[in-house]
């Protein structure tokens, strides 16, 4: 029974003390995928009440895993509907990167301190809707370096 125990234990411990795996926000075969044909369309009209999708980081070339950082912020006393998050890779065929990213986001954003991308620069566009059912939108461009 002590054996038993003792070996319990031990295991638990290779475990915890095993490092933390990154999060494959885009796999190889993913980033392969040719880009978009012509111009990426981007809805910037006028003054909007719709929420804001902040880019906060990675800045310049990083290698990965990159600290993917978005911040939400939203008006008029709504607030941000999490579920409405959907994050796409934008390739022929767009990749949907939204389950992949669920668990880090919150009302006010995304924080996935360990996203794994091969090198390469990588077009991405984030949609979020408020509780008033306002939309927000923002595109932009993760540039991974190699390791």
């Amino acid at each position: 029974m002590t054996r038993n125990v003792l070996l319990g234990v031990v295991a638990a411990g290779l475990l915890l003390s095993a490092p933390a795996r990154a999060t494959q926000l885009i796999t190889e075969e993913e980033a392969k995928l040719p880009p978009p044909k012509g111009a990426i369309a981007a809805d910037r009209r006028g003054i909007l009440r719709g929420p804001k999708v902040e880019f906060i980081s990675p800045g310049d070339s990083m290698s990965s895993p990159i600290p993917l950082v978005l911040k939400f912020e939203s008006f008029g006393g709504a607030k941000i509907d999490p579920e409405s998050v959907k994050m796409i890779f934008l390739r022929t065929p767009n990749v949907d990167l939204t389950p992949r990213v669920k668990p880090f986001v919150k009302p006010e954003g995304i924080n996935m301190q360990d996203a794994e991308l091969p090198p390469g620069e990588y077009t991405v566009r984030v949609d979020i809707k408020d509780s008033d059912g306002r939309a927000g939108t923002t595109i932009f461009t993760l540039k991974v370096g190699p390791k």
